[in-house]
């Protein structure tokens, strides 16, 4: 794949995660002032020394956000990964094996998915000890029953084809199966799916922040930031909405990034089909 046959919309996506996530990665290096330091007076405007202001406690707003970049990516990454990670295990062995294991997994997800995912996220981390672990474990959980719906439907797809019904006359085993056979034939929807899952715990870590069950404070985050700075739209203080611009600026660049490699899938399947 070449440079131009990638579309603007796709490059607008890649450059601004990149931009993220490089900030996230040289926080300490790029960032003018201290995560936590009080450098000004609360909610100081926009100026040569404090590019984007300060923020409710007096600390630079472009510091914070930078150090925010760190712990949003960080959080949501972790878990994206581990919902992926339980979720199509789960869905490709109830695939794989189908009958009883199958029956159980997908009724336990069912119920699993009645109940509004950010009301459970509440519940749990309301009674549980509050700790990034535990918040990373909790949205996992929860996000895993998407990816198991998802990967349970692709994986029945797959396991009726003949190259996996010859795998089984052959006496290969499950895991054999799932790893060399299903797996490889899933990767290009399960990537796009990630992508979304990853601008969806994005969005799910920043809601929890702001209703204060997140990243507590004094670590930033991009949610913790909109709900410290709120009370400043009152007075006409932009401290709020740079953290919740933030937000969605990289929703939709995460976004941009999947439309096309789902476009790009289609295409390639599209191809393989007519050859």
């Amino acid at each position: 794949m070449r440079a131009r046959d990638i579309p603007p919309s796709a490059w607008i996506g890649i450059i601004g995660i990149t931009v993220t996530a490089g900030a996230a990665v040289f926080a300490p290096y790029v960032a003018p002032y201290g995560e936590r330091e009080i450098v000004g007076d609360i909610w100081e405007p926009m100026s040569s020394t404090f590019l984007l202001g300060t923020d409710n406690l007096g600390r630079d707003l472009l510091s914070r956000l930078i150090y925010g970049a760190r712990t949003t990516l960080a959080v949501a990454l972790a878990a994206s990964v581990l919902s992926f990670s339980i979720g199509i295990t789960l869905s490709f062995i109830a695939a794989a094996t189908r009958g009883v294991v199958d029956q159980g997994l997908s009724r336990l997800n069912d119920l699993m998915m009645s109940i509004p995912t950010l009301i459970f996220a509440l519940v749990l981390l309301a009674v549980l000890p509050q700790s990034v672990w535990v918040l990373i474990l909790v949205m996992a959980v929860l996000d895993s029953t998407r990816v198991f719906r998802l990967g349970r439907a692709i994986a029945l797809d797959i396991s009726v084809m003949e190259f996996v019904e010859a795998a089984r006359l052959r006496g290969e085993r499950t895991i054999w199966i799932i790893f060399r056979e299903i797996l490889p034939n899933a990767l290009s929807p399960l990537l796009a799916e990630f992508g979304l899952r990853f601008a969806f715990s994005i969005l799910f870590l920043s809601t929890l922040s702001f209703l204060g069950l997140g990243i507590q404070p004094p670590t930033a985050d991009w949610g913790g930031m909109v709900k410290d700075n709120k009370d400043g739209i009152i007075f006409a203080v932009s401290a709020a909405l740079i953290p919740g611009a933030a937000i969605a600026t990289l929703a939709v660049c995460v976004n941009l990034v999947v439309d096309w490699l789902l476009k790009r899938t289609s295409s390639l399947k599209g191809g393989r089909d007519d050859g």
